[in-house]
């Protein structure tokens, strides 16, 4: 196992293009961290770059105490596990997860040894002689799984190994992830775009987002799952982390005697204790429009739960989706949907403009199952003000917390 520490890393292309920027991160021994972001957030590129498939353009990579800026990836001890399996069609199960082995001249005994031991960790010793063909989506993913397993490396690095398995595989081979780094615990560090896979696999998850002329980084926030949901440091760690996404819409504080309201589009609520000693100068913003955040988990229908008038909104709902273990409300407010830097590059991109979307902004609740809540009727949901969250709209930073650069 090993730490891998990554200063100061920076990706310039010869066209001039940067990918990676200011790149600061270590990853403890043992740890299984996790880059998550958007497509072209240059999660891949610093994979690549801990891997030695890219160069590096700026900054130190070390893995343990060693800087290894210009080592051979066959020299920096790490395995790879990749989207596409790569595995040889014409080769067994047995024969793939040896090959690396052979290549390196390691006697019989210890590559029979090796396969095997892997083999029992990944449950498929019965598929040991078998071809890939003859093998499911998931069997083949544990294959070169074990492939990389074998090397016994100081650290593995894995590119979107579940992103080709359906949903089912998928949430299954999570599990049996985390099993086997609880098993292993080798030092790894994963990379998906997808959040809620970052979410339930990582000891701490690292939040991306592409590089622009204004901000020249890519790193968010770094830190545990539930640190990420409940405490994101701008809008754009808040709106990534979180399914369904959190509810954002623009509103001013102001003081009735004692307590605090938050007020949005013809709607007011009493600002709980615990969500104002989280925001520390937020009695600064009196007055001033402010972006609230509210988790859809914030909400519960006021028939099965108990709530004061100054914490409840009267809405008409939208559309219903009931899941089974719990129900999406989707309802409107009337206000102009929140326009973080990303919003506006993505507007700008495709042509559009702020106006094209609307002057009201879609919010989900997440509720009970066991109350009937048709389309179009009017509902009563009480908010938990305890877990309100509150951004600057010009900077998108957190209200009490300085964001870097």
């Amino acid at each position: 196992m090993a730490s891998i520490t990554l200063e100061d890393i920076g990706k310039i292309y010869p066209d001039g293009t940067r990918a990676v920027g200011q790149f600061d991160l270590e990853v403890k021994d043992g740890e299984f961290l996790v880059l998550v972001g958007p497509s072209g957030c240059g999660k891949s590129t610093v994979l690549r770059m801990i891997a030695g498939l890219e160069d590096i353009t700026e900054g130190k990579l070390s893995i343990e105490d060693r800087v290894v800026n210009d080592v051979p990836p066959k020299d920096r001890d790490i395995a790879m596990v990749f989207q596409n399996y790569a595995l040889y069609p014409h080769m067994s199960v047995r024969d793939n997860m040896a090959f690396g082995l052979k290549l390196r001249k390691m006697p019989k005994d210890e590559i029979k040894r090796r396969v095997q031991e892997a083999a029992e960790i990944l449950e498929i010793t019965e598929y040991l002689d078998r071809k890939p063909k003859a093998l499911s989506g998931g069997q083949r993913q544990r294959v070169a799984m074990g492939r990389a397993i074998v090397r016994e490396p100081k650290a593995f690095l894995m590119d979107e190994p579940l992103s080709n398995l359906d949903a089912k595989l998928r949430v299954q081979m999570r599990t049996e992830l985390t099993r086997l780094h609880q098993r292993l615990g080798t030092t790894t560090v994963y990379v998906t775009h997808d959040q809620i896979e970052a979410m339930t696999l990582g000891n701490r998850v690292a939040v991306m987002r592409p590089v622009s002329g204004k901000r020249p980084y890519n790193l968010q926030q770094v830190a545990e799952p539930t640190e990420l949901f409940n405490h994101p440091v701008n809008l754009f760690v808040a709106g990534f982390i979180g399914s369904p996404a959190m509810n954002m819409v623009y509103g001013v504080l102001s003081k009735e005697g004692d307590e605090m309201r938050i007020s949005f589009a013809g709607h007011s609520l009493t600002v709980g204790q615990r969500a104002i000693d989280a925001h520390p100068g937020l009695e600064d913003h009196m007055g001033r429009e402010i972006v609230v955040g509210i988790r859809p988990s914030a909400f519960e229908d006021a028939r099965i739960a108990d709530g004061p008038p100054d914490r409840i909104l009267h809405v008409t709902t939208d559309v219903n989706e009931l899941l089974g273990s719990e129900s999406y409300v989707h309802f409107f407010v009337d206000s102009a949907p929140v326009i973080t830097p990303d919003i506006e590059e993505l507007l700008a991109d495709s042509g559009q403009t702020v106006a094209s979307l609307g002057d009201r902004t879609r919010f989900t609740a997440r509720i009970s199952p066991d109350v009937s809540v048709p389309n179009g009727s009017e509902v009563d949901l009480v908010v938990d003000t305890e877990k309100l969250h509150f951004f600057d709209p010009s900077s998108g930073a957190k209200i009490g917390v300085a964001l870097r650069g």
